[in-house]
């Protein structure tokens, strides 16, 4: 069942039928460069990452990383969600997409609507973001989306953050 749906894509909650998906996600040259190794070795790994990871946040928070597809042929194109780190104070933003899926505007485009979905359905007033400070394409995507560079939380991350101002009742 959907959770969003855009112009060109549709994010739903991933399950373990996903774990190839994901296999192929966590082993990209880029994702292990930019974001980090997983420890995903076999299909069994993707399928207890799914588990552990994003099924467990959807039960203890009411959100987290979702499956991006096309809608037109339902393809698999990367992960768009929100997470919440025990290393942030704030739920953060993450994305990632196959290379073949990138360029093509789909990271902002399910990015804006994960970011709309945390400010009005779940009232989330600061959503963060941390990046490489060498992973350009990603920084581009967050100052489009409006999130600001906020400070280095070390020499590998740079951490950005938007901030909405809601009309207190």
């Amino acid at each position: 069942m959907p959770i969003l749906q855009t112009e060109r894509l549709t994010l739903c909650h991933l399950t373990v039928n996903d774990a190839p998906f994901i296999f192929e996600l966590l082993n990209d040259p880029d994702f292990l460069n930019f974001i980090g190794d997983r420890g995903i070795r076999t299909p069994n790994d993707a399928k207890n990452y799914i588990q552990t990871g994003p099924i467990n946040s959807y039960e203890q928070h009411g959100f987290g990383l979702y499956l991006v597809r096309l809608k037109e042929g339902k393809t698999p194109t990367g992960l768009c969600g929100l997470l919440k780190r025990e290393t942030l104070d704030d739920v953060d933003i993450g994305y990632a997409f196959l290379p073949e899926f990138r360029g093509k505007g789909y990271a902002f485009e399910s990015a804006a609507a994960i970011l709309k979905y945390g400010r009005t359905v779940l009232h989330l007033d600061r959503i963060v973001a941390i990046t490489s400070p060498d992973n350009l394409a990603s920084i581009k995507v967050l100052e489009k989306l409006g999130l600001q560079f906020e400070k280095s939380m070390d020499s590998t991350t740079s951490l950005f953050s938007s901030t909405s101002v809601r009309k207190k009742n």
